[in-house]
């Protein structure tokens, strides 16, 4: 095999073979000049040179942390005071519905008390309050939110995911006192009416409002006597 080769080699034309040297020293050259450019600009890019490519490079990433520099106090801006909105609503309206609650429980029969559950003015403030934090936490995503199902019905995952906001949590807690507040009035003045403690109930529809009302209807129905049903009759 060794004798052939050398046979063909030999048969090949000395120009040939001249030019195909230069050739592959040509490509050679241009390999190595290419990876030394190569390797020189990445080392200027990682060193923060001078070339054109570098510099947009630089300019580029500057001009990103200057944005997030800029950005960062506008989301903490918009997010924090509603925060803290949220946190002054919850305990603002959790104090204002605690007096009403109070002289209930303490002078059920004061004139003082009566004048204060006749009054509208509660209800007034806290629908305001709630009005205010529900336009803060509304967002076009609320509708589809609290109506998940096809059926155009809320769902749990739904309202769960829209509770998580703060505001929003905070404006049901709102709510909440609201409505406890007003079945609390209903049960006050009925035991006023018809002469049944109170006291129990009313205490129970500040935090456990279902069970209030409950505990009002079991303990109208087993404190009526014939006597106080005929007195109420006539």
């Amino acid at each position: 095999m060794n004798c052939w080769a050398l046979a063909l080699v030999s048969k090949v034309p000395l120009n040939t073979r001249r030019n195909q040297t230069a050739s592959l020293a040509l490509r050679e050259m241009k390999s190595d000049l290419l990876s030394q450019r190569i390797g020189g600009f990445g080392t200027k890019l990682s060193s923060g040179g001078s070339s054109l490519g570098g510099s947009r490079i630089i300019i580029q990433l500057n001009l990103q942390r200057t944005l997030l520099r800029r950005k960062s106090p506008m989301v903490s801006a918009c997010w924090v005071p509603s925060s803290e909105v949220a946190s002054t609503a919850f305990t603002v309206g959790t104090a204002a519905v605690l007096p009403f609650y109070t002289v209930m429980v303490v002078a059920p029969k004061a004139e003082l008390t009566r004048k204060a559950m006749k009054s509208s003015i509660p209800y007034i403030v806290l629908g305001l309050l709630y009005a205010y934090l529900l336009y803060l936490s509304w967002t076009p995503d609320t509708i589809r939110l609290m109506f998940a199902s096809k059926y155009w019905l809320p769902e749990l995952s739904g309202i769960a995911m829209m509770f998580s906001n703060e505001v929003t949590l905070a404006s049901a807690w709102i709510h909440l006192l609201a409505i406890d507040l007003f079945a609390a009035r209903q049960v006050y003045h009925d035991g006023l009416q018809n002469d049944i403690e109170t006291r129990h109930s009313v205490s129970l529809c500040l935090l456990f409002c279902p069970v209030g009302i409950l505990t009002h209807c079991i303990t109208k129905a087993l404190t009526s006597s014939p006597e106080k049903k005929q007195h109420r009759t006539h």
